[in-house]
């Protein structure tokens, strides 16, 4: 039986009702742009993250940016952040003009190492990046204990982890701003693209209002640069209906993690760590194997799903060989890109699938 990496007409389908009220509801409303949901939405997410503010935006990239934005991150700033993440997170650095820096992993974890932030500190450094990667907290107490020593903003990158806890608090809520993505295949997505920011600060969140809606601070009238990244209504609407239920899919995530860490005890398989007192999303379940050109011709060869999450550190990235970084800069990373695998992971999962899954691997290894 074929296991998709990502079952999406399967979560949808216990939703489906909701759903679809929620969205014909919107779309019988004609108010698709800034439409009742939007704030609805934006407050609840305030809430479910414990912070003051969340702003509705096009796509977890533009989160990004536009949390650097409001927190004054530009031309002449250095940003420290992971080499281990998707493009986005120092895409969107370079985008505001600032430089991005980048500092080793933890090896367990695959998070930013606090310890090589703390090196890579200079007079330049305006803010940390961390990335809750996988779903898996980033180690924020030391971090926000660096950044408030030397007067700096943390941004969470949380495009992976809305739903997880680090020692009881919301990920995306910790730092300045949290940078969330509602990506189809996240722990909760949207039907298509859409993001959000997370902040403490009033005057940054308005900040943030006035950048996605091209700069504007009335109709017509701009004040800064901008782009259009508002959230539309009916995605607001679909999400809506979708952070009702985020708890359970984080239960059922870290169900089926468990039962994958049964299935898999004893191979020659590094499965996930969960940090002490820590609620970890599991937006992937992420493993790491000695062969895995191997490994993924098995999977393959028996319908299984799976990708590499990420197979490019960024320091290797042509994009970025103008900031002078060789391999072999950042081993950790270079280590991890060579030997995670990423297996099926989505609430619907059932037992039996994973016991398959894991018949595979244990063939393949």
């Amino acid at each position: 039986m074929a296991v998709p990496l990502v079952d999406l007409k399967a979560h949808s389908q216990q939703l489906k009702q909701e759903l679809a009220n929620a969205v014909l509801s919107a779309l019988e409303s004609t108010q698709f742009i800034n439409g009742p949901a939007v704030a609805a939405f934006e407050g609840q997410l305030a809430e479910y993250t414990e912070s003051e503010h969340a702003v509705g935006c096009a796509s977890g990239t533009d989160a990004l940016y536009l949390a650097l934005r409001s927190l004054g991150i530009g031309p002449g700033s250095e940003v420290i952040t992971t080499p281990f993440t998707f493009v986005a997170t120092a895409e969107a650095i370079a985008r505001c003009g600032a430089t991005p820096v980048f500092a080793d992993i933890d090896s367990q974890t695959y998070n930013i190492d606090p310890e090589n932030v703390r090196t890579a500190i200079t007079s330049r450094t305006r803010a940390i990046l961390p990335v809750h990667l996988f779903g898996q907290a980033a180690d924020m107490d030391p971090l926000m204990a660096l950044a408030r020593l030397h007067g700096l903003s943390v941004i969470e990158d949380g495009a992976q982890s809305l739903g997880g806890k680090y020692k009881g608090r919301p990920l995306g809520g910790i730092g300045d701003a949290g940078c969330l993505s509602f990506f189809p295949s996240k722990t909760i997505g949207g039907a298509g693209d859409g993001g959000a920011v997370i902040v403490k600060d009033a005057q940054a969140a308005q900040m943030v209002r006035t950048i996605r809606d091209h700069g504007a601070v009335k109709k017509y009238y701009s004040e800064t640069h901008g782009l259009n990244s508002r959230l539309d209504t009916v995605q607001a609407a679909y999400l809506r209906v979708k952070l009702r239920h985020l708890d359970a899919f984080i239960q059922q995530r870290n169900q089926v993690a468990r039962w994958y860490d049964a299935a898999l005890q004893g191979l020659p398989i590094v499965r996930p760590t969960v940090t002490e007192g820590c609620l970890h999303a599991f937006g992937y379940y992420t493993v790491q194997v000695q062969n895995r050109e191997r490994v993924q011709q098995v999977l393959n060869q028996h319908g299984i799903g799976n990708a590499v999450y990420y197979p490019y550190s960024l320091h290797c990235q042509p994009v970025f060989g103008d900031l002078g970084y060789k391999p072999g800069d950042f081993p950790v990373s270079e280590h991890a890109q060579e030997h995670v695998l990423s297996l099926p992971m989505y609430p619907e999962l059932t037992q039996d699938q994973v016991r398959e899954i894991a018949d595979a691997l244990k063939k393949a290894v």
